[in-house]
């Protein structure tokens, strides 16, 4: 999700754009007129739709539509497009016809628009894509807030294949093997009726009603395996970021003919380190994401800008909370929450889906995919994998681990950024990975099943196939030593030194080297591989410390989380710490000179320190008194190679990613004043030290 992650694939539809979208829609819709062309490969699992183990509320009954039929209702005869009739005029006649037909026989797929009901009466906008002549297929679903009949015309085309394009990750299974593709709104958004929640909780304290993404799931796939006579009633939900979210909530007493589930950089805690808080620190590319996504159901609305650089936009603003309330953020219901919840209270805690899995468990087969350089949520589901992987005895759950940036899964993953891969990663997951995953479990093939997990290492440049991740390791203790130095060897007893720089709220850290211009397609490509961007853009500032290694005489491999144990004190009563772990290039690189010197983010985090014993009840920082902060990192899977050195930096603000800490603790940064930010002298301990996991 994050800063302007819609679904993959998007174009920026605006206001006008809507309009032209949904005549487009309208037309579309005539195309299961077109008489059928050769037949799809059909599905070797002729097997009935299945009968739910359960029945659910009744649900409010609907007509399906014919085969070959859509859902849009079309104009009376002798009216124009828009279905209202124009008094006939004398003179000269006008070129637009009251009833246009569309010719659509050159067109391999046929589009259906449905509006399936929930058991509490709201209906759901769902767009069907069905291949023409398959017969016996499975189905894919993906629930999204990001509009289905957008995305279904992202590319206007004959072709399914080309309508689906690098939009989407099942795109071959779909032009190839004859899967149906359904994509459906969420409830509230675009045309799905009923009111929009930010990724909407589970019936229960955070909602009292009767229906939730899990029930809204449940009664979609019952509907689609009743109603569409193409499927052989196996149906798997997948989907990236938000949409990741959705396939998850399906996990909740999942329904009979749910055979498959595949979620994606999926948003699973938004407080400890996916889209809205790292740790306490608030991730200010939120508030556009927030306020195109709430402030209208069909998001036509756009974030607007009074500085072309991000940086100055904030510093001008102040404080995120401002920010959000200069533009009208404070009407938005999701807004508000954040404003109310800066701690990780029962509010976020309630809804972490790792930790409400982990009390059910699993009963479909599950494929969770992490991206190594996810720039928006690189927490959830390798936590979802360490809730559930301890107790999956049944071999259901699946873990890839690849080399992407957030939703890099469904385009080309030769690289992030200028960090290359050798080969086409991501390509090899659609292919190797999903495709043999979702033919086994929902096309009744005979592959072999997959290992637990696939993962590439980074470094070395390869996949592997394992048992369990990360597997047995070893700690490798790297020492904050005196001056810059870095090294695994335990220091001397003599009293630890410390070094120390000056926290300035006027002139923070930024993530970027300025301006800092998101917009665009240059802009996007700098946040989307913002993770992977040299880090020399601030090793030479005053308040940001380095410390690194000799170069490596052999290679030092690290699978999963590293944890940073820092010791340090502040002049004030608040701050946060950023920490990151690093692979510095050799000064001469080979094959690759441009790389030489490459300071290349491996992992990296911030913690609020108000926030450092309890994550739930805040409280001040002790002034002048050095203090032990632990700050666990992303998981890695790299390999620092001979000749590379290993560096460590440490700062206090990461701007304008993260919102400002005033350093003088206030009760809610959201609410702070210009005069609550003040510098602060830090002292970080030589005693400090990084924990590396290293396999055995």
């Amino acid at each position: 999700m994050g800063r302007m992650t819609r679904w993959p694939g998007r174009r920026a539809v605006r206001a006008a754009g809507m309009i032209c979208a949904t005549l487009a829609c309208t037309a579309l819709a005539c195309a299961a007129r077109g008489p059928a062309i050769a037949a799809a490969p059909q599905h070797a699992a002729p097997a009935p739709a299945p009968a739910p183990a359960t029945q659910p509320p009744p649900a409010v009954p609907v007509a399906a539509p014919a085969p070959g039929q859509g859902g849009l209702a079309q104009g009376a005869p002798g009216q124009g497009a828009t279905g209202q009739g124009a008094p006939a005029q004398s003179g000269l006649p006008g070129e637009i016809p009251a009833h246009f037909t569309p010719q659509r026989a050159s067109f391999d797929y046929e589009k259906r628009d449905v509006m399936i009901p929930m058991r509490d009466g709201v209906k759901l906008e769902t767009v069907i894509l069905i291949p023409r002549g398959t017969t016996h297929a499975p189905i894919l679903l993906t629930r999204t807030p990001y509009g289905a009949e957008r995305r279904a015309h992202e590319q206007a085309s004959d072709s399914l294949a080309d309508v689906l394009g690098d939009g989407d990750e099942v795109d071959r299974l779909v032009a190839e093997k004859g899967y149906i593709r359904v994509l459906q709104d969420v409830r509230g958004k675009y045309g799905s009726e009923g009111d929009y929640q930010m990724t909407r909780p589970l019936i229960g304290p955070l909602n009292p009603s009767k229906t939730d993404e899990s029930t809204d799931a449940w009664d979609t796939i019952d509907w689609l395996v009743k109603n569409v006579p193409e499927s052989n009633g196996r149906v798997g939900i997948l989907g990236i970021s938000y949409d990741g979210f959705t396939a998850l909530m399906a996990l909740f007493h999942p329904h009979p003919a749910l055979k498959a589930v595949v979620p994606i950089n999926a948003m699973v805690d938004g407080w400890m380190g996916d889209d809205w808080f790292h740790q306490g620190a608030f991730r200010v590319p939120s508030l556009p994401y927030i306020y195109e996504q709430e402030a209208t159901r069909d998001s036509h609305l756009d974030w607007w800008q009074s500085a072309y650089d991000d940086y100055t936009e904030l510093m001008q603003a102040g404080s995120a909370g401002a920010l959000g309330r200069s533009r009208g953020l404070d009407q938005l219901g999701f807004f508000t929450k954040l404003v109310d919840h800066p701690a990780y209270d029962s509010f976020w805690q309630d809804q972490a889906i790792d930790k409400l899995l982990a009390r059910q468990g699993i009963s479909v087969p599950t494929l969770l995919v992490h991206s190594l350089w996810d720039q928006e949520d690189i927490y959830g589901n390798m936590a979802v994998w360490r809730a559930l992987s301890p107790a999956d005895h049944n071999g259901l759950l699946h873990l890839v681990i690849g080399p992407w940036f957030h939703h890099q899964e469904r385009l080309d993953g030769s690289a992030v950024g200028p960090i290359r891969f050798g080969s086409d990663t991501a390509a090899a997951f659609r292919d190797k990975i999903l495709a043999p995953f979702l033919e086994r479990t929902l096309g009744g093939a005979a592959v072999p099943p997959l290992r637990p997990v696939m993962d590439f290492v980074t470094g070395l440049d390869r996949w592997e196939q394992r048992g369990s991740w990360p597997g047995p390791v070893q700690a490798a203790i790297l020492h904050l030593g005196p001056g810059s130095t870095l090294g695994f060897t335990t220091p001397s007893p003599s009293p630890p030194g410390f070094r120390a720089y000056v926290s300035d709220p006027a002139n923070p850290v930024p993530f970027l080297p300025r301006p800092i211009h998101l917009e665009g397609e240059a802009g996007e490509r700098r946040w989307q591989t913002w993770l992977a961007s040299d880090q020399r853009a601030v090793s030479g500032r005053p308040d940001v410390l380095d410390y690194q290694t000799p170069p490596l005489r052999a290679p030092l491999r690290i699978s999963g989380r590293p944890v940073a144990h820092i010791d340090m004190s502040t002049s004030g009563t608040d701050g946060d710490l950023v920490v990151k772990l690093i692979d510095v290039y050799p000064d001469q690189n080979g094959r690759e000179p441009e790389l030489g010197g490459y300071e290349l983010m491996v992992s990296a985090d911030i913690q609020r320190g108000r926030y450092r014993q309890s994550f739930s009840q805040p409280r001040p920082l002790p002034p002048g008194q050095m203090v032990p902060w632990t700050i666990p990192l992303p998981a890695v899977n790299h390999v620092f190679l001979p000749g590379h050195r290993i560096m460590v930096q440490i700062q206090s603000s990461w701007f304008p990613l993260y919102d400002r800490n005033p350093q003088r603790y206030v009760d809610n940064i959201f609410l702070a004043r210009p005069g609550d930010y003040q510098p602060a002298v830090i002292h970080v301990g030589d005693d400090s030290t990084i924990t590396l996991p290293v396999p055995r």
